[in-house]
């Protein structure tokens, strides 16, 4: 096997997004080649192969130098929304067949009378009890009957189930049952697909742990048909190279591991770019930042704080704005799996402005994605949407978008903006488009103070890094509205996720439940459980080709107030806890439980779980201070920009990014490149810092 550390050749890095593709081909010399190309929401896979194809044919790279393709997916969270994923069957112990309805009996909002709860991914008439029962304490109550497992199964074959997701009480701490299931099933029918909670999350609490399951079995032969049919047509291209996968920790995984349990990629996409902000920031010497990412469908907010990605336990997917649940309960379908801790909102750049019931604007949640996309676009669209809201405000250059590949039809967007939301509301053309842009601002600052204010974070004291394809457009205006100062565009803004991609280490979270008051802790059984945590992340990471020196172990430990239902995961340092390593845990928690909850007291603690986080660091990741990147800067122009609703046309100075250097320059400005466009309005000044990036100071 090659090692992971003498590996060189091409990297490629892959975002697919709802509206474009975005590919990034890093070579081992540091020089970087991008491509965006138009997504192909009936097949994503076809836009990869396709576009690489295109993208390594003008470069003259052969496919056999690519020794890695790094992708992001939205696969699996698609799935979830459109409700496109597997019949699916559940197989539980006899009296817990409605734990998915009974959830965690909370409602999102308190008092919305109208609120419906999300409908189950597994129907009643498939959820099937079996005889078996494992104590609080992991000792067999009940031994499992074969036949009721075996019955369950043939009615739910006979009714055309795909895949059996399989979840008993307590087997986190005794899998005897679930193996055993898993064996009567895979013999009797070997092509079903099963999954079973203690391959997946082997952790206390039966509603989460259910939920995760069938999410991962809802999702099992989508992702896996997806990433075969992908593997296969980047190797008829020429590329046999490894096929991984962003994880939503933001990590790396093999596409193997991926199709095994795709419910820990359900966040793929928003992921990498948080991450690649992470690394960023470190570099820049920003290591507090705000990550916000507004692509074609949606915006995404996320906290880094001290260098590192804010994570988080859980999660609740849902429609609409999709927030970690550690606040608000209920309001989509629970997944328990180590994620970056990410707010999105449905208001990208091709999100559609529409007239409520009650006459009011909206902006979002419906796109108009790749397909047939905005107004301008030229491809059947007619109803307004963000782009063309900024292609009318002057804010796109009609003829220059993805370098001047895709060009825009100004016409087009005027007329729909005219007559969807101008003409009913009684407006000019001009104001209905900052209206539009005003809308989607106050959507998208919506998104970022969920990961600040309500986390008790003042968004003030942090640098706004914009990407995506539409992020520098509305960077300046959503930072305003916060009262932000300071906003960092980076190199390659509108790729940036691909980007970030690269810069990912491979990442492998283990979980072992420990249930112990802090005080009675048995250092010699936590030492144990750690040696075997720290053997298996090791193996894991020899198998895929790392060596002593690149792999890095945190230790973790979910704890909480004793008697309390949540907990927080702090880490720890060394292989065991003793009494000094107990105390310094418990001065951690307090200090992460004030930060996060605002108070702190002296009371009891208990460890819940032991975790691991094993990393393969690569060596070869993509260093954002030697960054090599080739583009065509736009000749200087100038043409009629409206920054301020009533405030008429400004005629604006026009140029290339490259043009901007050190020494500060004031807006109104507006700088393009081939995948973004940058807005300086007036009242903001943009200059580089040493790595190449725009940083734009706001006047107070």
């Amino acid at each position: 096997m090659t090692s992971i550390a003498t590996a060189t050749g091409v990297r490629v890095g892959v975002d697919i997004g709802g509206t474009f593709t975005d590919l990034v081909v890093a070579r081992s010399d540091g020089r970087l080649l991008v491509s965006k190309v138009p997504s192909t929401p009936d097949d994503p896979g076809a836009a990869v192969v396709a576009g690489l194809a295109d993208l390594l044919g003008r470069a003259s790279i052969a496919p056999r130098d690519v020794i890695e393709v790094v992708h992001g997916t939205t696969i699996a969270s698609n799935a979830i929304l459109q409700k496109r994923g597997a019949r699916t069957g559940l197989l539980t112990t006899r009296g817990f067949r409605d734990v998915l309805e009974i959830g965690r009996i909370r409602t999102p909002d308190l008092y919305d009378l109208a609120w419906d709860k999300p409908v189950p991914l597994v129907e009643r008439r498939w959820r099937l009890e079996v005889d078996e029962r494992i104590g609080a304490d992991g000792a067999v109550v009940r031994p499992l009957d074969p036949a009721t497992v075996v019955a369950a199964a043939d009615r739910l074959v006979a009714e055309g189930v795909d895949v059996v997701a399989i979840c008993f009480i307590n087997s986190y701490l005794n899998p005897v049952h679930e193996r055993r299931a898993q064996e009567l099933l895979r013999a009797r029918f070997p092509a079903l697909e099963v999954t079973a909670s203690c391959d997946v999350l082997p952790e206390i609490k039966e509603y989460e742990r259910t939920s995760t399951t069938v999410v991962n079995a809802y999702l099992l032969p989508i992702m896996r048909r997806y990433l075969e049919a992908l593997t296969a047509g980047l190797a008829r291209i020429g590329i046999a190279a490894p096929l991984l996968v962003i994880a939503s920790n933001g990590g790396v995984v093999s596409a193997r591991a991926a199709a095994r349990r795709p419910v820990f990629c359900v966040g793929s996409g928003p992921a990498a770019g948080v991450a690649g902000a992470a690394r960023l920031g470190t570099v820049a010497g920003a290591r507090d930042l705000i990550a916000f990412d507004m692509g074609g469908t949606t915006a995404k907010a996320s906290l880094v704080e001290r260098g590192r990605v804010s994570l988080t336990s859980e999660y609740e997917f849902r429609e609409g704005m999709s927030t970690p649940s550690r606040f608000i309960k209920a309001g989509g379908y629970m997944l328990k799996v180590p994620a970056i801790d990410v707010a999105e909102v449905g208001a990208g750049a091709g999100s559609i402005a529409w007239i409520d019931a009650g006459g009011l604007l909206r902006v979002g949640p419906e796109s108009a994605g790749a397909v047939p996309g905005p107004a301008c676009y030229g491809q059947g669209g007619e109803r307004p949407t963000v782009t063309d809201a900024n292609v009318v405000l002057g804010f796109l250059n009609p003829s220059w978008l993805a370098g001047g590949e895709l060009p825009l039809h100004a016409a087009r967007a005027r007329e729909a903006i005219r007559t969807h939301v101008a003409a009913p509301l009684g407006l000019s053309l001009l104001e209905a488009a900052h209206g539009i842009r005003q809308v989607a601002n106050a959507n998208m600052a919506r998104a970022i103070r969920s990961v600040t204010i309500e986390r008790g974070r003042d968004p003030r004291d942090y640098t706004l890094v914009a990407f995506g394809g539409s992020g520098p457009v509305h960077a300046v205006d959503v930072a305003r509205v916060l009262e932000i100062r300071r906003a960092l565009v980076p190199v390659l803004p509108g790729v940036f996720t691909a980007v970030g991609m690269l810069a990912s280490d491979v990442e492998h979270h283990v979980v072992r439940a420990h249930a112990s008051p802090l005080a009675a802790l048995d250092a010699a059984a936590v030492g144990t459980l750690v040696a075997a945590l720290l053997e298996e992340g090791r193996a894991t990471l020899h198998a895929e080709g790392y060596d002593d020196a690149g792999i890095r172990l945190e230790l973790q430990a979910d704890l909480r107030y004793v008697g309390q239902g949540a907990e927080l995961t702090i880490p720890f340092a060394g292989d065991r806890l003793d009494a000094d390593g107990v105390e310094t845990l418990r001065r951690a928690f307090r200090e992460e439980y004030a930060a996060t909850y605002g108070y702190a007291t002296d009371e009891d603690l208990e460890l819940v779980n032991v975790r691991l986080v094993a990393t393969g660091r690569r060596p070869s990741r993509l260093d954002f201070r030697a960054l090599d990147v080739t583009t065509t800067p736009a000749g200087p122009t100038h043409r009629p920009v409206a920054f301020d609703r009533g405030g008429g046309l400004v005629n604006t100075p026009v140029l290339g990014r490259e043009a901007v250097g050190p020494a500060p320059r004031r807006g109104p400005l507006i700088l393009e490149s081939y995948d973004s466009t940058i807005v300086v309005p007036p009242g903001a000044a943009v200059a580089t810092d040493p790595c190449g990036d725009l940083v734009l100071t706001l006047d107070a």
